[in-house]
Parts: C-alpha cells; sequence; structure tokens
C-alpha cells in the first residue's frame, strides 16, 4: 500500500478565556508532540488581524518551534507574497535554513494586494482611494482564481462532497480588507504579478536573479539555501497553473475552499512540468479535522467551529475559539447557518475510523501524496488527543 504522510497545518489558534502567551506555547508543545506522533510535516499559515488567531508570521512561529523539535520538516501554509518582497522572503527563510539545514518548506500563498496603477493601460495613473483600491484587488482576485461554476452542490466520482462555492468577494464588505492595505502595505506599494514573483524568489534562491536592467541580484542569507519550494492554491486559477508551469509542489486546500480543491489539483497537473528538484506533479490536501474516542465526543469537541467559521466570514476576524457551551447557547439565524454550510459539512469529525474513512476518501478523489490536518478545539489537550489518535490509526492502516 502506498504511503500517505500526514502533516499538521496549524494557525496558532487562542481560545476563548486564554492568552496570546498560552496559544503561542501550545503551538510549540504541539509541533513536540506531532514529531513524536510520526507526522511529516507542521506548516503554519498567516493571518492578520484575528483575535483568536496567533499565525501572524510563518518565519518566525517556524524559528520558535525549530529550535524545540528535532526532525519534522517545517514550513509556511502560506508567506502572504501581498505582504512582503521575494528579497525579504528569501532572506527570512535563509537564516532559518542556516540554523536548521534540510528541514523548510517555503509555502508561498497569493494574498489580496494593490494592483499596480495603471498596469492594465500600460501608463501611470493617479493613487486610486481605498474604496478603489479594495474593489480593484478584490476584482483582480477574482479573475486570476478560475471560473469554474460552482453555484450548487456537487459530489466527486467516489462521492466526495463538493458544497456550493462561498463568494469569498463578500468578506471585502467589511472594513478588514482596508485596513489590511493599511497596515501591512508601505503606502503607494504594489505586488508585481504573481508568475514574476515566484520567478523572482526561485532566481534568488538559486543565484541566478537579474533585475530588469539586467543586474545581478544575490541574497546573503537564501541564495542555495536547502527549502523545498511550494505554492498553495484554493482554485483552479493562476496559483495551480504557475506552480505546475514552474515544476513545483502544491497544496490544495479542501479546508477553506472545499467545492474547488478538484478544479486546483487538475489545473496544477494540467499545466505541470518537471523540473530538477520535483518530477512529477506533487500534491498536499489540507483538511478540517476533529478527531475523539467516538463519533458523539468528536462532534462536542467540534460543535465551536460553526461559530468560529461564522466570525470570519462576517468580516470581523476569527474570535478566539469558543467553548461547547457558548456554541450550544447560541441561537442560529437561517442566514448565518447558510453562511457556514461549506465548512460544516466538510469538516471530518468523528473516531479515528470514521475520519480515516473520510481522509481517504479525500485522498482517493484528490489523488493526493499527502494530507495535511488542522485541528481547533477549545481545550488544548483535546486539540493534542485528536492529532494522537488520528496518526495511530492513521499509521495502522498505512504504515
Amino acid at each position: 500500500m502506498t504511503r500517505i504522510p500526514l502533516a499538521v497545518l496549524d494557525l496558532v489558534p487562542r481560545s476563548e478565556g486564554t492568552t496570546t502567551a498560552e496559544g503561542v506555547r501550545n503551538a510549540i508543545d504541539l509541533a513536540r508532540q506531532a514529531e513524536r506522533f510520526g507526522y511529516e510535516r507542521y506548516w503554519f499559515a498567516e493571518h492578520h488581524l484575528n483575535p483568536g488567531v496567533l499565525g501572524a508570521s510563518p518565519t518566525v512561529s517556524i524559528a520558535l518551534v525549530a529550535a524545540a523539535t528535532s526532525t519534522i520538516r517545517l514550513g509556511s501554509a502560506g508567506v502572504q507574497t501581498g505582504n512582503r518582497t521575494p528579497l525579504s522572503i528569501v532572506e527570512e527563510f535563509g537564516l532559518l535554513d542556516a540554523v536548521y539545514p534540510g528541514r523548510l518548506d517555503l509555502g508561498i500563498g497569493r494574498s489580496f494586494s494593490r494592483p499596480k496603477p495603471g498596469a492594465e493601460s500600460g501608463s501611470p495613473a493617479p493613487a486610486p482611494a481605498q474604496p478603489e483600491l479594495v474593489a480593484a484587488a478584490v476584482s483582480n482576485y477574482q479573475t486570476r482564481a478560475g471560473q469554474a461554476d460552482h453555484s450548487a452542490q456537487q459530489q466527486a466520482d467516489n462521492g466526495l462532497l463538493l458544497p456550493k462555492k462561498f463568494d469569498f468577494a463578500r468578506l471585502a464588505a467589511s472594513d478588514r480588507l482596508g485596513l489590511h492595505f493599511e497596515l501591512l502595505q508601505q503606502p503607494g506599494a504594489y505586488a508585481d504579478t504573481y508568475d514574476r514573483i515566484i520567478e523572482s524568489i526561485l532566481d534568488l534562491l538559486r543565484g541566478t536573479f537579474r533585475s530588469a536592467g539586467g543586474f545581478e541580484g544575490h541574497a546573503y542569507p537564501g541564495e542555495g539555501a536547502s527549502v523545498e519550494v511550494w505554492i498553495l492554491g484554493a482554485s483552479g486559477g493562476e496559483s495551480a497553473s504557475v506552480a505546475g508551469a514552474n515544476g513545483l509542489r502544491f497544496a490544495a486546500s479542501y479546508h477553506h475552499s472545499p467545492s474547488t480543491v478538484l478544479d486546483a489539483v487538475n489545473a496544477y497537473r494540467a499545466a505541470f512540468r518537471p523540473s530538477a528538484e520535483v518530477h512529477r506533479p506533487y500534491v498536499s490536501v489540507s483538511a478540517d479535522v476533529v478527531v475523539g474516542p467516538d463519533d458523539d465526543s468528536a462532534a462536542r469537541l467540534a460543535s465551536g467551529y460553526g461559530l468560529w467559521v461564522r466570525s470570519i466570514r462576517h468580516g470581523d476576524g476569527a474570535i478566539p475559539y469558543p467553548t461547547p457551551e457558548v456554541s450550544a447557547a447560541h441561537q442560529w439565524s437561517d442566514e448565518d447557518r447558510e453562511l457556514v454550510k461549506d465548512r460544516i459539512d466538510t469538516q471530518l469529525v468523528g473516531s479515528p475510523s470514521t475520519v480515516a474513512d473520510k481522509l481517504e476518501q479525500l485522498q482517493e478523489a484528490t489523488g493526493a501524496d499527502e494530507l495535511a490536518i488542522t485541528t481547533i478545539t477549545h481545550q488544548h489537550a483535546d486539540r493534542v488527543r485528536s492529532y494522537e489518535l488520528l496518526a495511530r490509526e492513521w499509521h495502522r492502516r498505512h504504515g
């Protein structure tokens, strides 16, 4: 039987009633435990302006955990290219690689970013006001995200649920996207096109970078770093095609965009060209999972998930993860139930056997080479136990 490794995807959550320090210490502890349980990788997501999610800097998080572990691979899932330059990304990972060589995964994501003024016409244009910036960024994001229609719930050939697509553009109606521009990007700064950003990162790592004027640029630290480069994508759009065209590893998301996961992996494989580092398409797929001793106890542990997703999709940012008691007392409107339905329906919850069955279905439908597991519960001990129970069952089945 083919071995399918499991990885951990950590948002560094903070639970209701706990502190930032507790949330960070819990991440370090979970990484130690995940290494002991046999997980292949431990990745940190990047999120900002979220009271209940502390993973603001993947590289800092990696540094904290690397010192507390010895063998598990550590990476970003992913570094947001709209918030930093290719050089800063390569230099930061170069510093980490100098101390922890051979253990790093540079996962690169594509975030909302300012489009270059005049990029369409080729001529400069006045800097637009913030509402226009937000609208342009959302339009640019949607154009690059792929055009497949997912207006109704579907199923993959093996029965995997592909729910109705959530319209991420509605999040732009909140003030948070504007705050991202104001607080994370320098005034007047803009992101280059995604394919050129990836090209620059790869050239800096390989020592082959040349500026538009033909000047050499060498990243010290960073050049020659022994990192695995991954592209993260949630649809069949630009991220998938850029990953494939450059012969890179690709991480697709079932946990936050379940309707488009097959679009993403299919587009990546269609665009794939072998590279010196990766000879065939290589895919990781993420899933939101909660495992308990039995199905009923797992459902109770997972009960805060709906409120947590609701806070994100209302545009307020992720709240501190609620207790089962708070979740049980919440009065749901029909509109809010519909708002989180795709995420609730695709969260994999149950006993070790139940969840392993569902993960095998996900792996079969996507052809994933690896699965990245993200789990949040109110109590840290329950979260650790969920990863332990899953690892034990998965290794029993898959070695």
